[in-house]
């Protein structure tokens, strides 16, 4: 059994090119299903955000595939030139990035916890889709238990939530301010709804548009107006600054649209979506500043952050060797089960005379000898993986193996 991932994300391709392997949900689900049925490949989870695609795997030990050809059959795309935009990980490696990347370690904004959100996510639509299998489920698990104990005891004094306090601080750095700024937010999806009640605390005018067919049922941040996602080109003029962040295949803002209205003030356009939102020829237009969500990266990791990334790192090991003290004996747990199983059985067989004797009815002895199974199971397991925890992986080995001498004869 192997563990194999294939990856692309922000540090290593423009949105542009992230794109186009990005995945919706529901093709997400679809994609996993049709991996799980290759043969060899046991479990398969997709974790696709705005930053990043990866694609995981758990393996047979004699598959020998190409998850590169693979993801390029799933997302129908014939040019092989993206190669160089991936990178490719296995075993302890991949181990190791997956617990970091939970953690917050990798992302765009260091100890952002909108990432364990996601990862979580992944899991939970693989589990629906029944593409994941006992390796995955366990490493994606101890991963985000990992995320949970940073978020609770690691303070980033600089760790913002999301892209858009990122893109806040960055237009304040620059001396543009957002209090009293017209805003609107195209998209009324996870990532709009933070993007408009940021832009609201930070103490913007924050209009949201609505598809007009979902405008009775939806709710948007306390403090926003809203409109119909129709009525977005007319209320456009009226706004400094504009955020779109939809899931959207096609622009929600573009070339062509600006040519019906005038802008009489300069706009800032942010575009939070990958693929994108906004039509990146808007940039070219006089009055308009155009970021999209390669823009608001730090350049190096603030020293104040320092301390904090030592205690979360510490965690993430721990959790880590955890997880690779599970993995490296897994093959060792069908046989412990069975071993288990034909203690309690032996046990059974012994007292079954006593039980006979006992002063009981039928039912409470039945009840009785199953609190014993039960008891004697948990005696069995506290030997077994307390001898697995005090020797060498080559020494708890040769324990099972002869224990499986003395309940197979």
């Amino acid at each position: 059994m192997g563990i194999s991932m294939i990856g692309i994300d922000h540090n290593r391709a423009p949105v542009d090119i992230r794109a186009l392997f990005s995945f919706t949900k529901k093709s997400a689900g679809e994609a996993m299903e049709q991996m799980k049925e290759n043969t060899g490949i046991s479990g398969c989870i997709i974790l696709s955000t705005c930053n990043r695609m990866e694609l995981w795997v758990s393996t047979e030990d004699d598959w020998e595939g190409d998850l590169y050809q693979e993801l390029c059959e799933l997302k129908a795309i014939e040019d092989k030139g993206y190669c160089s935009y991936f990178v490719r990980r296995e075993e302890k490696d991949a181990v190791e990035h997956l617990f970091y990347l939970t953690s917050g370690l990798k992302s765009q904004i260091l100890g952002e916890d909108q990432i364990l959100t996601q990862v979580k996510g992944a899991l939970s639509l693989a589990r629906e889709h029944f593409t994941t299998d006992n390796v995955l489920e366990v490493l994606f698990r101890m991963a985000v238990t990992a995320g949970k104990k940073i978020k609770t005891q690691v303070v980033f004094s600089r760790g913002n939530p999301s892209v858009i306090h990122q893109a806040i601080q960055f237009l304040e750095e620059g001396g543009y301010r957002v209090r009293g700024k017209t805003c609107m937010v195209i998209g009324n999806g996870e990532m709009g709804k933070m993007a408009a009640q940021t832009l609201r605390e930070a103490g913007a005018d924050v209009t949201v548009t609505v598809r007009q067919y979902r405008s009775g049922v939806v709710n948007i941040p306390l403090g926003c107006e809203r409109i119909n996602y129709g009525e977005r080109m007319e209320f456009l003029p009226k706004c400094d600054l504009a955020v779109s962040a939809t899931t959207s295949p096609n622009f929600t803002l573009r070339q062509e649209l600006f040519e019906e209205i005038s802008l009489k003030k300069p706009l800032i356009l942010i575009d939070l979506a990958v693929p994108r939102d906004i039509e990146p020829a808007l940039a070219e237009m006089e009055e308009i500043t155009l970021y999209d969500m390669d823009s608001f990266r730090l350049a190096e990791t603030p020293k104040e952050l320092e301390e904090s990334l030592l205690q979360a790192g510490t965690i993430v090991r721990e959790q880590m060797d955890e997880f690779n003290v599970w993995y490296e004996g897994k093959d060792l747990f069908p046989k412990i089960e069975e071993i288990k199983a034909e203690a309690v059985n032996d046990l059974n067989l012994r007292i079954h005379k006593i039980m006979r004797a006992v002063p009981i009815s039928d039912e409470e002895r039945e009840k009785l000898l199953q609190s014993i199974d039960t008891a004697a199971a948990k005696v069995v397991n506290k030997m077994i993986f307390g001898l697995r925890d005090s020797l060498e992986r080559e020494a708890f080995a040769e324990c099972v193996a002869g224990l499986e001498k003395v309940y197979g004869e």
